[in-house]
């Protein structure tokens, strides 16, 4: 399985939904830098179940304990160790899904493959691995937040068809989590918790738009080919559960644009610095950073498994009627935010070690 990523700041996650722990080993982590157990925590707790009532009602504290790597706050250059046990598991409530397959699921396609599955939760499928990927994606903001003063925004631009209004080079952090659905605007996010109710009411569920957005970035990051940043972006946000699709800039609109219209001119923006005029190519160019605002968006499907009967088959071939139970979220976007945040810091922060030894002449630099 594909338990591992990153090249120079590899994670590397365990666990399944029911068992007794998720987990991730980092390795790669430079020495010296200061974090504490808190850091790491306010990440998590950001995406932790029963947070809300738009929120799944299993009651996880997601409490981190850190096993290894970092001693009296500082990181000691090994591998880092970080574990988050499972408190409130049920697995009783999915005994009857041991036969059945939940359309919209992984159940049938994991069992495809391995010949066996974990249907407690939907075991390694289910959203709960994310913890582990959020644990070190925190450790990956506070190592760019130290060496570039980079910041990492998402936030749920849109909940089935409500919308809202959001200048992505004002939003802040504040904004974001001033209400449940992680929507700044204030209005839109009344009205995206009204639905995401009346759905979890009738026993479904609603998909939306997440954005993003990362200043801070510098130039530079990103290789040609094989492992552009919008590719390397790209894979590291599809993998989270629920993903559909993702873009950069201005994504499908660019489809509609000439050339003259989408590129963005280059000027000089002061202290000999590069800059562009525009920002269409959303601050990737050629597969590399271009010192811009890195901006784009995932949209995701509403959450596979709901209350209402649905129409599967058993694993022995049978036509059934499958009423599912259990804790599930009516709509995973609010708790994704951090999830999205996680996984540009983490593609981030191993292109930015990749880019420290990408030249001869910055190694002279490092090594002068």
């Amino acid at each position: 399985m594909g338990n591992s990523f990153g090249k120079f700041f590899n994670i590397s996650t365990f666990g399944e939904s029911h068992g007794q722990a998720l987990g991730v080993i980092i390795d790669g982590c430079p020495a010296g830098l200061k974090i504490s157990q808190e850091e790491i925590q306010y990440e998590l707790d950001r995406r932790k179940p029963g947070q809300s009532k738009i929120t799944t009602a299993r009651a996880e504290s997601d409490k981190v304990q850190i096993l290894s790597g970092i001693y009296e706050g500082v990181t000691l250059g090994t591998a880092i160790g970080l574990m988050i046990p499972n408190a409130d598991a049920r697995s009783g409530a999915y005994s009857d899904l041991k036969d059945l397959y939940r359309p919209g699921h992984a159940d049938y396609t994991y069992e495809a493959r391995y010949g066996v599955r974990d249907y407690r939760g939907g075991g390694r499928a289910s959203n709960r691995e994310t913890a582990a990927r959020v644990a070190a994606g925190a450790v990956a903001k506070v190592l760019l937040k130290e060496l570039l003063g980079l910041e990492t925004l998402a936030w749920v631009e849109q909940i089935h068809t409500i919308k809202g209004k959001v200048n992505r080079e004002q939003v802040t952090i504040e904004q974001i989590e001033s209400n449940i659905v992680r929507c700044p605007d204030q209005e839109a996010a009344e009205k995206m918790v009204t639905a995401i109710m009346q759905a979890k009411r009738q026993g479904n569920s609603i998909g939306g738009i997440i954005k993003f957005a990362v200043n801070g970035c510098p130039a530079g990051l990103g290789a040609p080919v094989f492992d552009k940043l919008t590719a390397e972006l790209a894979k590291a946000m599809m993998s989270i559960p629920a993903t559909r699709s993702v873009s950069f800039g201005l994504g499908e609109k660019a489809s509609e644009m000439t050339g003259l219209e989408h590129n963005d001119p280059f000027v000089m923006k002061g202290d000999n610095l590069v800059g562009t005029e525009t920002n269409n190519a959303g601050g990737i160019l050629g597969g590399i950073s271009n010192g811009e605002q890195i901006y784009g968006s995932l949209s995701f499907k509403p959450t596979a498994t709901i209350s209402s009967e649905q129409r599967t088959v058993s694993t022995e071939g049978q036509n059934v009627l499958l009423k599912a139970r259990g804790r599930h979220d009516p709509c995973v976007l609010p708790r994704a935010v951090p999830i999205v945040e996680a996984m540009i810091n983490l593609v981030l922060v191993d292109h930015l070690l990749q880019y420290s030894v990408a030249s001869v002449d910055r190694l002279k630099r490092i090594f002068s």
